[in-house]
């Protein structure tokens, strides 16, 4: 976060004031995204797809490093296919948006626009997988899917949007598993290193997992006002839909086996647990992994005689080892210096007649606003030094904020005090029972959002009924 909260931007909404505004405001004004005359969807602009595609570009080669192919799926799923299996379908009926017919013809079959591509995976796996020696299969696939969601937010929640879904497939147990947990471990690695972003692994309980799964892990990430967003989910299905799409192989042993399967995505999303993350009132704050501009050169008194020349030879140089714009227009400094604030870049980079003759510039840090004066010689070193700086500023200003919204509650008389006059997450002891489960949700309107990983309890009683307890859950309320 900035540490200057002078408002330079007058359109943006304080977050303060109206955390909800002020992102939608920051969205439409740093051109990241557009209404469309689709209900529910959203155009994404250039500005807003070019953050989508860095962290395409990252995450996809991640991907390919652990051993992954992409590849492509219809968009369409019959009914039939999708009705193999049933608590699958069951969990997304609701969001399905169905097509009845082909031109002016009525379908025989209708289908759906996928929501997600476990089923169309599945149907293609059992006509390829005949031996052990056919295993793992690990696909990619980058598209869209459409979900026919109530209530939409701009990258948070729309009916059709961008994501990725992994789906494999393995000859054991365990090595299924070990493949559902080492991408969860890439997200998170992602979020935390790339996005500046902490986030909190665990596991989904029973309610919250992805319909037909065994099990269901999350990277949990805080935003600034408190509330949570899941990030990114991974998912172990056992031999489920194996068994319901007849996927069998001959083992080493000569034996038919069922295969054991797993999913793991995420989504455009991730843009706005950017924005929610980083963000101040003068709009986008963006991690330097994924900016589109790293570095923006604003010339300074550029009507004077070799100003603009000098800055274009400073700005070809960036351009070898950053990603860099130059803004000649006519625009004074003043308004060039809100924009790019606006739009979240993380260096801007003043040059100008004096700074031109000493062979020296100023570099302004998106993120503290901090002025600092640079060799125009030593910028290939200097430049790297602080981008690297911005993205650990970010994460610990991310990682305080965290902190400081994490409470603990032993009993429910302290949970729903906790959950009324804070904002943030709620640890507290669960004894595995829907019942309080949905008790909790009742009386203190607080969702689980996961059972983390390799954190000690904090008693031995759970927070709702007080009987015995073994598992500590996260709790908060979340986007």
């Amino acid at each position: 976060m900035a540490k200057d909260n002078k408002k330079l931007v007058k359109d943006i909404t304080s977050m303060d004031v109206d955390f909800a505004q002020w992102y939608t405001d920051v969205v439409k004004k740093a051109d990241l995204i557009d209404y469309s005359g689709v209900k529910g969807c959203m155009i994404i602009r250039p500005y807003g797809y070019a953050i989508w595609e860095n962290i395409q570009s990252i995450l996809d080669k991640r991907f390919k490093e652990t051993g992954h192919e992409n590849i492509y799926m219809p968009m369409f799923i019959p009914e039939s296919l999708l009705n193999k299996e049933k608590e699958h379908v069951a969990g997304f009926a609701p969001e399905v948006a169905w097509v009845t017919h082909g031109g002016s013809e009525p379908l025989a079959e209708r289908m759906c626009v996928r929501p997600t591509s476990e089923t169309l995976f599945c149907d293609h796996y059992k006509d390829i997988i005949h031996s052990y020696r056919d295993l793992p299969k690990l696909y990619n696939q980058w598209c869209s899917v459409v979900r026919w969601e109530k209530t939409t937010r701009p990258f948070l929640r729309s009916r059709e949007f961008l994501w990725q879904e992994g789906h494999t497939m393995h000859a054991t147990r365990e090595d299924a598993e070990a493949e559902t947990l080492q991408m969860l471990e890439t997200y998170a690695d992602f979020y935390e290193k790339d996005l500046a972003i902490p986030v909190v692994r665990g596991r989904k309980t029973d309610k919250e997992k992805f319909a037909g799964a065994e099990a269901t892990y999350t990277v949990e990430a805080l935003m600034h006002d408190g509330k949570a967003l899941q990030g990114g989910t991974s998912h172990y299905f056992g031999d489920g839909f194996a068994k319901a799409f007849d996927i069998k192989f001959t083992d080493k042993d000569n034996k038919i086996q069922y295969c054991h399967q797993t999913s793991w995505g995420v989504s455009t999303r991730m843009i706005g647990a950017i924005i929610m993350t980083h963000g101040d009132d003068n709009g986008l704050v963006l991690p330097p992994a994924v900016a589109p501009i790293q570095v923006v050169v604003i010339p300074v008194q550029q009507h004077k005689e070799g100003v603009i020349e000098a800055a274009e030879d400073v700005y070809n140089k960036l351009r070898e080892f950053v990603r860099a714009k130059i803004d000649v227009t006519d625009n004074s400094p003043g308004w060039k210096f809100s924009e790019y604030e606006m739009k979240g870049v993380p260096l801007r980079l003043e040059l100008g007649p004096r700074d031109i003759q000493n062979g020296t510039c100023v570099l302004v840090r998106r993120d503290t606003r901090e002025k600092i004066f640079a060799k125009l010689d030593e910028l290939e070193t200097v430049i790297p030094q602080i981008l690297a700086d911005i993205s650990r500023s970010l994460y610990e200003s991310a990682l305080e904020n965290k902190k400081a919204r994490t409470f603990t509650a032993e009993t429910m008389e302290e949970l729903i005090e906790v959950a009324n006059t804070k904002s943030g997450y709620v640890k507290a002891m669960w004894c595995g029972d829907l019942e309080c489960e949905l008790a909790i949700k009742e009386k203190a309107d607080l969702s689980s959002r996961c059972m983390p990983f390799g954190e000690e309890p904090i008693g031995d009683k759970c927070v709702c009924c007080g009987k015995p307890a073994t598992k500590l859950v996260y709790w908060g309320k979340a986007y």
